[in-house]
Order: structure tokens, then C-alpha cells, then sequence
């Protein structure tokens, strides 16, 4: 398993309509494509002195399936145009990461 992690930030103002942009446009344009090996994306936020940290980590099953999504350098950041409008700046090139392992709890403790 594949973890992709980038960030990006943006103003308060515009941090709520990035958010909704994320939701309802590029995310589901994303589980649109129907990669093979695309396994989907946390979004994480939160505010740092005069800004709004936005990460976004996706899963892949391989490599393979990460050059579907970005392309033969698939470090580079894929940003679309309208999130580019938004934000104040971001990561030009994303991280990759082997999950080792994974430790979830569920249920009552």
C-alpha cells in the first residue's frame, strides 16, 4: 500500500470554500476516474497562526496505480485549476510513502 501525502493552505476566508470545492468537485471527480489500485483520501485541516493547513492523503494499492492518477512524475502535485484559484500556496510536489502497517480500534475498549 501506497500513502501520497500533500498539503496546501489557504487564507481563513477562503478555507471553507476550498473545503467545499475539495468535497464536492475534485474529490468525486477523482473516485470518478475509477483507478485500479485507487483505494481513496483523508483531508485533514487545520489552522496555523494567519492560515488554513489543508493535507490530503490517498491511498493506492502500488506505484503503478499512483502514475495513473499523476502521471509518469508522479511526485508532482496534481491541482486543479479552481483549487489553484483558491489557494495561498501549496506543495509542488507531493510525498510517497510504504504503509508498513496499519493498527485501527474498533468497537468498545
Amino acid at each position: 500500500m501506497i500513502s501520497r501525502i500533500w498539503h496546501g493552505w489557504t487564507t481563513p476566508a477562503n478555507a471553507d470554500a476550498y473545503e467545499a470545492l475539495l468535497k464536492s468537485e475534485i474529490f468525486v471527480g477523482i473516485n470518478n476516474r475509477q483507478i485500479d489500485g485507487y483505494q481513496g483520501i483523508h483531508l485533514l485541516r487545520r489552522n496555523v497562526e494567519d492560515e488554513v493547513e489543508f493535507v490530503t492523503v490517498m491511498w493506492f494499492d502500488s506505484l503503478d496505480a499512483v502514475r495513473i492518477f499523476a502521471g509518469e512524475d508522479y511526485e508532482v502535485a496534481v491541482v486543479p485549476p479552481k483549487a489553484r484559484a483558491i489557494l495561498a500556496h501549496f506543495d509542488a510536489r507531493s510525498q510517497h510513502y510504504e504503509v508498513e502497517a496499519e493498527w485501527m480500534v474498533k468497537g468498545d475498549r
